[in-house]
Order: structure tokens, then sequence, then C-alpha cells
């Protein structure tokens, strides 16, 4: 999680050395969900219901050249998935995440355009697995041994996709998407995996 912070920091201040940089916030619902596969042996492959959490954090766009930006930041990211058959059955993750998406900002109309794609890297800073049957609820930190066997590495990284219109005072409305390309799960025999998916939409201002 260190390392993550100061890689954090590093690209944030690198910023005042490119030509034009934007520093903003953003803020929005989250609505996620689990792929996973062989959760209980010869289960099969499986897709989650959506569940709803928030991605928020500070974000900032390094030009390269013009029109062209790097854009990153820090966010917290809700995540997991709800049992298709059970919704008092789920599972519920958060996470610090770094996006380091290629931007291609041109100007329409009003503002601009902000379109970009590129790798993120995230790690579980909470979680846990939830169930209740009746007036009984059991509880499990995803993230450690208490788990058992659906205890979850806490890296994670994948491809995200963001786009979005930037007004010329500074606000921005935004749509975003996270896959997942990490098999979040620490103990993987029997060809077990979970992977994040997620979508969403940002309201935010930049300075």
């Amino acid at each position: 999680m260190k390392k993550i912070l100061l890689f954090s920091a590093a690209l944030l201040t690198a910023g005042i050395t490119f030509a034009q940089t934007k520093v903003g916030i953003i803020a929005g619902p989250n609505f996620s969900s689990i792929t996973s596969k062989n959760t209980i042996a010869g289960s099969g492959k499986q897709t989650s219901d959506l569940l709803v959490g928030l991605r928020a954090g500070v974000i900032a766009d390094l030009q390269l050249a013009d029109e062209f930006y790097i854009g990153t930041g820090l966010l917290y990211a809700g995540k997991g998935g709800k049992n298709k058959d059970n919704s008092d059955v789920k599972t519920t993750l958060s996470y610090l995440q770094i996006p380091v998406n290629f931007l291609f900002k041109p100007e329409v109309g009003a503002g601009k355009l902000n379109l970009g794609a590129g790798p993120y890297i995230a790690y579980g800073i909470g979680g846990k697995n939830k169930a209740t049957i009746g007036n009984v609820t059991a509880e499990y930190k995803a993230f450690d041994d208490e788990s058992g066997d659906l205890k979850l590495k806490r890296f994670d990284a994948g491809i995200g996709v963001v786009a979005g219109y930037e007004f010329n005072a500074g606000l921005y409305l935004g749509l975003n998407a996270d896959l997942g390309l990490v098999n979040a799960y620490d103990k993987t025999d029997n060809d077990r995996s979970f992977k994040n998916t997620s979508f969403g939409v940002s309201l935010g201002y930049k300075f």
C-alpha cells in the first residue's frame, strides 16, 4: 500500500513539470460485479448481480502534446457483487486505485471531449463476505484468512476506459469502466478465479 501511495504522489507531483496540468476531484456511483469460476469445486463460471458503491478521489491530467494527456490520480473504488440467487449473499470490497489513462482531449463546443483508456492498479484496503439466512448473519473479512477458500489477494489490476466532457469553466461529466484482469483468489486450486468488473458515472471539477 505504501508503494502505491508513493507512486501516486510521484505522478501527481511530476505534473507541475508539464506545460499544462489540470488537477481535479471526481465522485459518483460505481456499479460492480464479480465474474468467478469454480468458487465451489465444479460450479463453473458465474457472474454476480450488480452492487452499487462509490468511486471518488483526486485526478490529474498531465499534458504530453496538443490534445494528448496522461490521466492519473488516486481514487477510492467500491467494488464487489451480489449472489444471483440470493441478494443477501454479497461481497463488498474497497480499493485504492491508480489509473494511467492515455487521454485524447479535442475541443468540442464550449469545452473539451475526454476519451481515454489505459491500465490501472489497485490495493484492497477493506472488504467482507456477508451472508444472511433468516435471522442468522455470517460475516468474514475478504482479505483475511478467516474467509478460508474465499480469501482474496489485496492486489488487483486491469484496463480502464473513460469518456466525458470537460466544460471550460471546469465542470466535468464522465463515464468510466474497469475490467479486472487479475485472478484475485488467494487459493487458485481447481482452476478457481475471481475478477472484478465495474462501470460508473462521475461528476467532478478540474482546476
